[in-house]
């Protein structure tokens, strides 16, 4: 864009990964959308760096968004992924207790994903743990036939095509300094690397800006603290940070088909060290979780730690007692939008309009596997 260009839209959307995609593109169906993101490229940050996997609803809330969205989600992704040749592998999840002291709490995981409906969820038994990963020593599981992995990149690209086939306009490189409120228009500022300065005047102000949505509600002019008499949510996030180890020993990674699960620990921020399959045939272990200062910015590169390498080692030699320190390097570093604070269990999605903004806070997992259903969302909350 450039400086002297004013862009008018119906719905100006910040934020390009998986989640605002997918919203561009379902809105750019019946609207016209700009989207403006301020890296290179999609899915640069929270869509691209995290486990891939497809999750079927189990740990949340009967009736939350992140159930409801996410069991939707679940077949509709594998629909999406298949017509618009998209990496993803049915593989089925194994979530285990090692010992008998996490049996208790497996039933408990067991309860909540009967009480979702969680599709062909069961208990199995040791026989049929064997069966599916005979190099797992473990005394309990249970068996989610479809949960899967996706190539989360390229779903996102998949997005960014089909928004731009409806005729939405992205502009990567260019970040919003201000947003003025003019009657019912909202009137965005927007800067691009070169310092050129440009403006877009929306009737519709989408926030995806996942790690930055609080930042971004906060340029809008909203009180990040909330105020409930005025019905306004808390829109203020903490940032968990997830690093990864990868297995990268060949017959290790063999060892392997699926993704195996340790029971989730909700107020460390997460749902444990799991050793995830990806669609290449890789074997990683992650993510960790890391609450972060205020004061902290996110730091993509992950370079080997003697501390962290001896912890991802303890976490992994639970699920294969053969690891060693020289099957693993690395990998990933991801960071989670929370409405949570440390301590606290788990909270929903936020998804809220006011006068033609609509925010949305808090989407970590399961957001890459409810991104269309949240597209829907809000669409519904603007029509």
């Amino acid at each position: 864009m450039t400086q002297e260009e004013i862009l008018e839209v119906d719905i100006l959307i910040c934020g390009a990964g998986v989640v605002g995609l997918a919203i561009a593109m379902t809105l750019a169906k019946k609207y016209s959308v700009a989207v403006i993101e301020q890296h290179s490229g999609p899915a640069r940050e929270t869509s691209s760096h995290n486990s891939g996997v497809i999750h079927a609803g189990i740990y949340y809330e009967t009736g939350s968004l992140k159930h409801r969205l996410c069991q939707e989600g679940n077949s509709r992704m594998y629909e999406w992924c298949d017509s618009h040749s998209v990496d993803a592998i049915q593989s089925g999840k194994l979530i285990v207790a090692f010992d008998d002291s996490e049996l208790d709490q497996l039933q408990e995981v067991y309860q909540q994903g009967i009480k979702n409906t969680v599709r062909d969820f069961e208990q199995i038994t040791i026989q049929q743990i064997h069966d599916l990963e005979p190099e797992l020593n473990v005394v309990g599981a249970l068996w989610s036939p479809w949960t899967g992995v996706v190539d989360a990149y390229n779903l996102a690209k998949s997005y960014e095509r089909a928004a731009l086939e409806a005729n939405a306009f992205i502009a990567y490189q260019h970040k919003l300094t201000n947003v003025d409120k003019l009657g019912s228009q909202f009137v965005s500022t927007l800067i691009d690397t070169n310092q050129q300065i440009s403006t877009v005047k929306s009737d519709v102000l989408v926030n995806c800006g996942g790690l930055m949505a609080d930042k971004i509600a906060n340029i809008v002019g909203y009180d990040l603290s909330g105020d409930e008499k005025k019905g306004l949510p808390v829109l203020q996030q903490s940032i968990n940070r997830g690093r990864y180890y990868d297995i990268i020993d060949p017959d290790i990674c063999r060892l392997i088909s699926r993704p195996i699960y340790p029971l989730p620990d909700h107020q460390a921020g997460g749902l444990g060290v799991h050793l995830t399959t990806d669609t290449n045939g890789g074997l990683h272990l992650g993510p960790s979780m890391e609450w972060m200062n205020d004061d902290e910015s996110p730091n993509y590169l992950n370079e080997l730690d003697e501390f962290w390498l001896a912890a991802f080692l303890d976490a992994g030699a639970r699920f294969l007692p053969q690891l060693k320190k020289e099957h693993l390097a690395p990998g990933q570093v991801g960071y989670r939008p929370k409405i949570q604070k440390e301590g606290e269990g788990l909270t929903d999605f936020l998804i809220w309009e006011d006068e033609g903004y609509v925010h949305l806070g808090g989407i970590e997992s399961p957001g890459l596997t409810a991104s269309l259903p949240i597209a829907d969302q809000v669409m519904s909350l603007i029509s």
